[in-house]
């Protein structure tokens, strides 16, 4: 089943993502960390279906999405930023592996953060952040997404990581070996990881070389 719904507010977040809210339609449920299959309904756009995440909790009046531009993709998400309040696009019913599962370690590579969002958000809320930690990495500090808003959560563990032009409260590089070995990940520890897939990859090799087994590691498949 498809639902359209129309755009209510569209804000910029960093010079390319976008925070855009939605009308909810009234039978419409999800789980925190699930994504729908969006599509515009611009003329030529009807049939361009992509996978985006829902960052609104499910008991919030609106549906979220926190949406990185790629300008030099001439896809949906260049679309994106043009979109005017009232035009509609279409979603579908929710999906995906990612969901809460308790307390640990949260990877994300650039966008790859937003089905973090509302689980961390809705912990957030319940006071219950202890034991999670947040590894955000992208390719500069003014592009970590929501960067403030995780600094502010009570008991949350941030760990910043920039490749380009690192900050005192950063790391320079990548998430690599060293890295996931200085961060002091125990060996039984639960991990989300989301991100490019290579990113993704990469990191779960590395995860692996800690003794975290690939039963531990939370991701879509």
């Amino acid at each position: 089943m498809r639902y359209e719904i129309f755009l209510e507010e569209l804000e910029s977040l960093t010079p390319s993502v976008r925070r855009l809210r939605f009308n909810k339609p009234d039978d419409f449920t999800f789980e925190p960390g699930q994504a729908t299959d969006l599509a515009l309904t611009r003329d030529g756009w009807r049939n361009e279906v992509r996978p985006f995440t829902f960052t609104s909790l499910p008991s919030d009046p609106f549906l979220e999405f926190t949406i990185k531009s790629y300008p030099s993709h001439d896809g949906v998400t260049k679309q994106i930023p043009h979109l005017e309040k009232g035009e509609s696009v279409t979603i579908g019913s929710p999906w995906g592996a990612i969901a809460d599962k308790g307390p640990g370690f949260f990877i994300a590579g650039g966008a790859g953060v937003t089905p973090f969002i509302p689980i961390l958000r809705n912990r957030s809320i319940d006071r219950n952040l202890d034991g999670c930690t947040l590894v955000l990495a992208d390719q500069s500090y003014d592009a970590l997404i929501l960067r403030d808003e995780w600094r502010a959560m009570t008991g949350l563990r941030t760990e910043f990581v920039v490749s380009e032009g690192p900050r005192e409260d950063s790391h320079s590089g990548k998430i690599d070996d060293a890295l996931l070995s200085d961060l002091g990940i125990p060996s039984d520890a639960r991990v989300y990881l989301c991100g490019p897939p290579p990113m993704e990859d990469a990191v779960a090799g590395s995860l692996n070389k800690i003794g975290i087994t690939e039963g531990q590691i939370i991701r879509e498949q």
